[in-house]
């Protein structure tokens, strides 16, 4: 698992943390059931307070992300398929949302971007 805290970020840093294991358990590189580090092992791993990575964790369970089992460990949770698959479309509505932004403040027309997405998809697809 890689995490990487950016101590310029407005961001609290539990709340960068619990954001880079969401997209490591949407994007699959987590998989259901695998084991995370236990909350003295990250915060050793990452220089940081325990009650930092236990804020995260507790967060990450809130959501439904991560499940913890006493004496055993934290693990990736069983992912409700539907609900997992509206996060995935929701972290990509969010990148086409800021490339359509960017694309109209520079003047890029719909048919452009159009254009330019049908290029890369199909790129990925060979």
């Amino acid at each position: 698992m890689k995490i990487v805290i950016s101590n310029s970020s407005s961001e609290p840093i539990y709340a960068q943390i619990g954001r880079q294991i969401k997209a490591q358990i949407i994007s699959s590189d987590l998989k259901e059931g695998e084991g995370l580090p236990s909350i003295r092992k990250l915060a050793k791993e990452l220089h940081i307070s325990v009650i930092t990575t236990k804020r995260t964790y507790v967060e990450l369970e809130k959501e439904g992300f991560i499940d913890t089992v006493g004496g055993k460990g934290t693990f990736v949770a069983t992912q409700n398929k539907e609900l997992l698959r509206e996060k995935k479309m929701k972290s990509i509505e969010d990148l086409m949302a800021e490339t359509v932004t960017k694309a109209q403040k520079l003047g890029i027309k719909f048919e452009e971007l159009q254009e330019m997405l049908t290029i890369l998809y199909n790129e990925n697809d060979e």
